[in-house]
Formats: C-alpha cells, sequence, structure tokens
C-alpha cells in the first residue's frame, strides 16, 4: 500500500514500524496554520488501512516536538481562530479535534518521541498516544489558561486519565511547564534519555512491539481502548470473541511452536 502524500512531514516505514516526522521546525511545529494536522490524520488512516504496519511513531524536527497552537494566528484572530463563535467551534470540530478522534481509533500502538517542548495542543498530542519517551530537552506545559483559553482538543479528559485528577489540575489550572525529569515522575514520559539517544531508543521499543503477531497487536490495542469505554460484561465477551480470531491464525500456531521450539517466531500477519 502506497504512503500518503503528506505536505509538512515526512513517513517512512522499516520492519513494521512507522516514523511520522514533523518538519515545520520554523513554526517549532505548531499543529494550526500548517497542514500538520492533515498530515497526522492522513497517516492514521493509511496505518490502520495498511496491516503491513504495526507500530506508529510521531516525533518533531527540530528544537520543538510541537508548540501546539499557532500564537500570531491567535493575536491576529485568523485561521482556527477567526470568525463567529460558531465559525470558530465549527473550525476546531473538524480540525484539530479530528486528531483526538483519529488517534482514539488507532489499530496500532502509537509512541511519542517527544525531543522537544510540547506546549498546549503538542503536549495534549503526546498525551493521545499510548507511551511517551523523552529528550532530556522535552518540557511539557498544559498552558492554556496562560492565553485566556481552554485546551480545545480534548486535553483535559487525556490527562488526568495519565496522571490522575489532582496532578492534572495542578498542571492546568496553573499552566507551569514542566521539565522531563518531573514529567517521568508524574507519569507523562515512560523514560527519559540524551537527545542523541531519542529515536533509537523510540525505535526499539516499537520494534519489540512490531516483533509479535501482528493480528494480536491490532486487537490488543482495540482492547485496550475499549476496556476504557466498556462495562466488564461486555468488555469480556469482547475479549472471548478477539481471543477465538486469535486461535484461528496461523500467527497462533507459529508463536506456540516457537515457544517450545526455543526460537524466534516468525509472523506473517494472517
Amino acid at each position: 500500500m502506497s504512503l500518503p502524500q503528506l505536505v509538512d512531514s515526512s513517513l517512512n516505514v522499516k520492519d513494521r514500524v512507522a516514523l511520522l516526522t514533523f518538519e515545520r521546525d520554523d513554526v517549532r511545529n505548531a499543529l494550526t496554520g500548517t497542514a500538520l494536522i492533515d498530515d497526522i490524520l492522513k497517516t492514521l488512516d493509511w496505518v490502520n488501512r495498511d496491516e503491513e504496519v504495526s507500530v506508529l511513531v510521531i516525533t518533531g524536527d527540530g528544537a520543538a516536538f510541537s508548540a501546539g497552537g499557532n500564537v500570531k494566528e491567535m493575536q491576529e484572530r485568523s485561521g482556527i481562530f477567526g470568525g463567529s463563535v460558531l465559525e470558530i467551534q465549527n473550525q476546531y470540530r473538524r480540525g484539530i479535534q479530528q486528531i483526538p478522534l483519529a488517534l482514539h481509533k488507532a489499530e496500532v500502538p502509537v509512541i511519542a518521541a517527544v525531543n522537544g517542548p510540547a506546549i498546549g495542543a503538542g503536549m495534549d498530542l503526546a498525551c493521545m498516544c499510548d507511551m511517551r519517551i523523552g529528550s532530556n530537552k522535552a518540557l511539557l506545559g498544559q498552558t492554556f489558561i496562560n492565553l485566556g483559553i481552554v485546551s480545545g482538543d480534548g486535553g483535559a479528559w487525556f490527562l488526568q486519565r495519565l496522571i490522575g485528577y489532582q496532578k492534572a489540575a495542578e498542571l492546568t489550572f496553573t499552566g507551569r511547564l514542566v521539565k522531563a525529569d518531573e514529567a517521568k515522575d508524574l507519569g507523562l514520559l515512560l523514560e527519559v534519555v540524551e537527545p542523541q539517544e531519542l529515536l533509537p531508543k523510540a525505535m526499539e521499543l516499537a520494534g519489540q512491539i512490531a516483533a509479535k503477531p501482528p493480528v494480536s497487536v491490532r486487537l490488543t490495542k482495540r482492547l485496550m481502548k475499549m476496556a476504557q469505554r466498556q462495562e466488564l460484561p461486555d468488555f469480556l465477551d469482547m475479549c472471548a470473541t478477539f481471543q477465538g480470531m486469535c486461535h484461528h491464525t496461523e500467527d497462533h500456531i507459529e508463536a506456540i511452536a516457537a515457544l517450545l521450539e526455543k526460537r524466534q517466531g516468525t509472523y506473517r500477519g494472517s
């Protein structure tokens, strides 16, 4: 399956791992005022449909992971920030709010490699991913309140589920910036590494996941998301159904054989 045509990002695939890199360092990889929203949405749609991909890694080229909203556009009341209340609402709903919806439906694990500042919607984007590894130059901030606005892309939903309500409330109401080590202590980052080690570490983690049976990886990702919103009886029914599907895959038979023969399995996604 051919790669999607992206404008402000690059996309590379190797060994079932896709790497999406934002390439708008001139605006610190701001999500608004660039094509990054569309690039993210196109990539997630492609990942869901291409069964040759098992993991998606997202990172930023340059100094920042993402500065979130373009402050100059806010000042000018242009782009997503311009128009009537109804127009702004619709621009959020049809624009940046499509990112959390798309990531929520992602069928593969998504890893954020946070190379630098992830501010406002940039922090929200990182929180929407399944896992986050940070450079020691990472800086995270739920800074909307400092600008007299709120998180319009659902950040309040994601953050408190990651670190609990009380700490999420403190970060959100103060709008303070969090350095990498504190972010790890809070549970925002899984690991903190030197800048030159960030991408290798993220790709190593992605590779460990991508080496697993592909069907099982995708079904497990779906179950992880379903577990957040379903009651236990309904969830158990879905687990049983997915388990029946897995037991009928060739990769399950290969995994059992590899375990018994003490070797690495070779999986085909069937």
